[in-house]
């Protein structure tokens, strides 16, 4: 018969001791495998005692892993809590960051304003200044600066002198 299967029952075992029989031959032998064994197995009371030993020692080692992972979550769970402060945090610091370029954005854009209205009074100044200066009456052939300070005196003795010299 080829191993791994069974054709029916062997006289004096149940069919369900035949599979588990059968199970433990194909496996190798392992701390897991004895778990499988079923109660109503005939085992001594010493095998059944070790077993036990067995099952109690892969249990606490069980529980000393989950206490790691309970220690675990606990640091994970305060370092989150961290975490969350500090974003808080930054939050409020970016929405105080927020209000302030919100503030110099409007006073840029009322600078830029300024600036328009400043090029428009200096085009205006110049303007005045260039009109001001067309009622100004210019005198050829006089040197500037020699009318000395005053010059309604200056032009009453030096305008009859030019006109008879060009009549």
């Amino acid at each position: 018969m080829p191993r791994g299967r069974t054709t029916g029952k062997a006289p004096g075992k149940p069919a369900r001791q035949l599979l588990f029989s059968e199970a433990l031959r194909q496996q190798k032998h392992s701390p897991a495998v004895d778990l499988l064994i079923p109660p109503h197995t005939n085992m001594t009371e010493d095998t059944q005692g070790a077993s036990m030993d067995r099952i109690l020692q892969e249990i606490s080692v069980v529980g000393r892993k989950l206490e790691g992972m309970d220690n675990a979550m606990v640091a994970l769970t305060a370092e989150t809590r961290s975490m969350r402060l500090e974003i808080a945090g930054f939050q409020s610091q970016i929405s105080g960051l927020d209000r302030r370029v919100t503030t110099v954005e409007a006073q840029a854009a009322s600078w830029a304003n300024r600036d328009q209205e400043l090029l428009h009074l200096r085009s205006r100044l110049t303007d005045l200044e260039d009109r001001s200066r067309r009622n100004n009456i210019r005198l050829l052939g006089i040197p500037e600066g020699t009318e000395g300070a005053d010059i309604p005196s200056y032009l009453r003795d030096m305008l009859p002198q030019i006109n008879r010299h060009n009549i």
